[in-house]
C-alpha cells in the first residue's frame, strides 16, 4: 500500500524528533509524510524544508497563517488526493503516538470491510500510556458524552491517530470543517451520517505507547469549550 502521513506543525521547532522522523523516512519508502506547517513563527518551516530535501518520501506545505489543526489537516489531504494513495491518515508532530506504530494501524486494513482505524489510549496490562492524570480524566468524562452523542461505543475520540481508504478520506475532508477543538468527534459524525458507511468499517486500534509531550497547544481551558462545541456538532448533524 501507498501511504501519506499528514503531520500538522504549528511552532514545532523544539518539538520536532528529527532523528526519529530520519530513521522512519530512511527506512519506510512506500510511506510519505508530508507535514504542513500552519503559519508557524519559529524555524518549523526552515527544519522541514530541509527534511523533505534530504528524503524523496518527505514533502512539506507551508500555509501563510495559523489557521488550526483541522484546516491544516484539511489542506494536507485535499493536496494530495490527486496522488492516488491507498491509505491516508493524521498523527501528531510530537510523536505521542510513535511512528514504529504505524504498521500496526496499515495490517488493519488487510480486512477490506476496515475504512478507518482510529488509536486509542487505553491503559492496559503490556501498555505503556503515560498522561497527566488531569486531562486523563476530563478526557475519559468527555469520551462518555462523545460516545452518547454519536451513539457509538467509542473509548477516545481524541487520539491523535487517525488511518483512513482513500475513498473515506476523500468524503471527510470535502468540505470544511465546522470545529476546532474536536475536528476529531466531528469526522465521526460525517462517517455516521453517511449512507455509505457503516459502524463496522471503524476499528479502534489500542496503541502500545502514548507520551503525554511536554508543550502541548492544548490547555485545559481549552476542555471546557469542547461541550460548546459538542452541542454545536449535534445541532449540525443529527
Amino acid at each position: 500500500m501507498n501511504i501519506c502521513i499528514i503531520i500538522p506543525c504549528y511552532n514545532e521547532e523544539k518539538r520536532l524528533d528529527i532523528d526519529k522522523y530520519e530513521d522512519f523516512l530512511a527506512s519506510n519508502k512506500s510511506v510519505n509524510l508530508l507535514f504542513v506547517n500552519d503559519g508557524s513563527v519559529d524555524n518549523t518551516s526552515l527544519i522541514l524544508s530541509k527534511l523533505s530535501e534530504k528524503y524523496s518520501n518527505s514533502s512539506f506545505i507551508d500555509l501563510t497563517q495559523n489557521f488550526g489543526k483541522a484546516n491544516a489537516v484539511r489542506e494536507g489531504v485535499l493536496a494530495s488526493l490527486n496522488s492516488k494513495y491507498d491509505i491516508y491518515a493524521y498523527m501528531d508532530a510530537d510523536l505521542a503516538v510513535e511512528l514504529d506504530e504505524i504498521p500496526a494501524f496499515i495490517n488493519l486494513f488487510d480486512n477490506e470491510k476496515i475504512h478507518f482505524v482510529m488509536g486509542s489510549r487505553w491503559m492496559r496490562l503490556g501498555s505503556n500510556i503515560k498522561r497527566k492524570i488531569s486531562r486523563h480524566y476530563i478526557g475519559r468524562v468527555f469520551a462518555t458524552l462523545a460516545s452518547i452523542s454519536l451513539g457509538l461505543k467509542v473509548y477516545d475520540t481524541q487520539c491523535g491517530a487517525k488511518f483512513f481508504r482513500h475513498d473515506l478520506a476523500a468524503f471527510l475532508f470535502k468540505d470544511k470543517l465546522n470545529a476546532k477543538w474536536l475536528f476529531d468527534v466531528e469526522l465521526l459524525f460525517r462517517f455516521m451520517a453517511s449512507p455509505k458507511y457503516k459502524i463496522s468499517n471503524i476499528f479502534e486500534y489500542p496503541v502500545s505507547k502514548w507520551t503525554d509531550v511536554d508543550g502541548s497547544k492544548l490547555k485545559l481551558r481549552d476542555f471546557l469549550k469542547a461541550p460548546l462545541e459538542l452541542v454545536n456538532l449535534i445541532r449540525i448533524y443529527k
